[in-house]
């Protein structure tokens, strides 16, 4: 016969194997349709001939752990390309030009892959706690029953007869055995649920950082400015700061030469129509009293 304590550890063992084998069974078809949709993501992103084309697309493969990544990269990347460049109609592979951003950007870039990788990794890792719950305590709880049934046949043979006999103790000891039992069947089907579906997300997992080292190596190549690039933008910024310079320069000598054209104008110039270069006319009456000393002279 079995005790309470014994039923309540059989009804704590079936919900646990119902939780375990819920996981199992969502956890794998989980696992199969992010395999499917990375698949195919990946066979569109290889194929593409921009790195861009699929973002601009929209979020096509909600289930694929790549795609998310993709995605956390690219919104990274727009948000620096729109710096450097104008956008046409909103579409980033209409650029005339090949945009590129800085070393610290790309490293800001780099830091969102790492971080989608680790959200998809704990996204694929989901709930896989509660199988290994399962594997590790459900045996224990068995015995945890088969040891308190035990117990509780012991005391009341010694409580009803006091004399221990096969006849006595065997019901006692068989129902305690049942809790075992139960946590056995709860711990085998789990423990091998658990180690094929973490195998699947090992997998997974090397795949998606695989797949993050081939982003980051596709994006440097396509957008980050080498040294060339950066020597020529140094280049441009410098021309354009010594032509300013060169123009403000210039703009300053047309101006004193215009001062010192006014000022050569007013230091030739006429007051009341005669020139500063002329001989100044005699005094009035200057020439009649020249006449009149000459006639008195006569």
């Amino acid at each position: 016969m079995a005790t309470p304590a014994g039923i309540v550890i059989v009804g704590c063992l079936v919900l646990l194997s119902t939780f375990s084998w819920s996981v199992m069974l969502s956890k794998l078809f989980m696992l199969r349709k992010m395999r499917k949709q990375s698949e195919h993501f990946l066979g569109m992103f290889r194929g593409q001939q921009h790195p861009l084309e699929l973002y601009e697309l929209g979020n096509r493969f909600p289930y694929a752990p790549p795609s998310h990544v993709y995605r956390m990269a690219c919104t990274e990347l727009s948000y620096f390309l729109s710096k450097a460049l104008e956008r046409h109609g909103g579409q980033v592979t209409g650029f005339p030009l090949e945009p590129k951003v800085s070393p610290s950007q790309m490293e800001a870039v780099n830091a969102a892959i790492d971080r989608a990788v680790g959200e998809a990794t704990v996204r694929i890792e989901d709930k896989t706690t509660i199988l290994a719950t399962a594997v590790s305590g459900a045996p224990f709880l068995g015995l945890l029953g088969t040891v308190w049934g035990v117990m509780d046949t012991f005391s009341a043979v010694a409580r009803d007869s006091g004399v221990a006999s096969l006849q006595s103790m065997a019901p006692g000891v068989s129902a305690a055995l049942v809790t075992t039992v139960v946590g056995l069947l709860v711990a085998i089907p789990a423990m091998f649920g658990y180690n094929f579906i973490v195998n699947r997300i090992r997998v997974m997992t090397v795949r998606l950082d695989n797949f993050a080292a081939e982003l980051q190596s596709v994006l440097t190549k396509r957008f980050l400015a080498d040294h060339l690039h950066a020597k020529m933008y140094a280049d441009a910024a410098s021309y354009s700061i010594a032509d300013e310079e060169e123009e403000n320069d210039d703009d300053d000598d047309h101006d004193r030469d215009d001062d010192d054209d006014d000022a050569n104008d007013v230091g030739s110039g006429t007051a009341d129509g005669i020139s500063l270069g002329d001989p100044l006319p005699p005094p009035p009456g200057a020439g009649v009293e020249g006449q009149t000393l000459r006639g008195s002279a006569v």
